[in-house]
């Protein structure tokens, strides 16, 4: 049995207590690795952005709102785990301070300058500190520049933030239940899955990244 951390979902970034920064990700493609991994017979645990999906029966879950929360509990999770999968879509900033309550708008016709500030890098500090853990990380890219240039762009992560492997998709997969997916390997071998149900392709992951974990037990 091996331990794995999941991270799902979006992020919320509040600039008051009711308006926030966020993104569509839905959360499926999290719940379908945490659904494999535990049909798999392994110890998921899933760090979980807001949605309004309920999650996998039997998996621990640890809500989040905030990148910087969920930074914190995926480092907790991180500390006894053998595999993390980072399939979290995490706002990249977030506003630099949070206004107490409900400020009122602007008066009609004026502007308002928000300042925001670089959230977290949470797979890189993670991948920073794996010792023989595997990490896995996720590069979703603009389907208007094609899967080629995706492929690249997610070799270029698997690089920079030092992954053992990176699922690279198209943006077309949020909140779809199917997902055109290429695993890029360390090794250099990029393995395209058939498009199709996001669950077919979970477990792949899952799978890839457990053989990875054992070979790396065993040397």
């Amino acid at each position: 049995m091996v331990a794995i951390l999941i991270t799902a979902g979006p992020t919320r970034e509040h600039l008051d207590d009711v308006r926030y920064l966020s993104n569509g990700s839905s959360g499926r493609m999290g719940f379908a690795l945490a659904l494999a991994a535990a049909t798999a017979g392994h110890q998921p645990t899933l760090v979980l952005g807001p949605t309004e999906l309920p999650p996998p029966p039997g998996v621990a879950v640890v809500r989040v709102v905030s990148a910087l929360e969920m930074q914190a509990a995926a480092e907790r999770a991180f500390a006894t785990a053998d595999v993390a999968i980072a399939a979290a879509a995490v706002c990249d900033w977030r506003p630099a301070r949070r206004a107490p309550g409900k400020p009122p708008k602007p008066a009609a016709g004026g502007g308002q300058t928000l300042e925001l500030v670089a959230n977290p890098d949470i797979v890189a500090g993670l991948a920073a500190r794996k010792g023989r853990r595997v990490v896995v990380g996720f590069g979703l890219e603009s389907a208007a520049a094609g899967m080629p240039a995706a492929i690249a762009r997610g070799r270029g992560k698997l690089v920079q933030k030092g992954l053992d492997l990176v699922v690279v998709n198209l943006h077309d997969a949020i909140g779809s239940d199917e997902a055109g997916i290429v695993l890029c390997h360390a090794d250099g071998r990029d393995e395209a899955l058939p498009r199709g149900g996001k669950d077919l392709a979970a477990a792949r992951i899952v799978a890839a990244a457990v053989q990875l974990w054992r070979e790396r037990a065993t040397t």
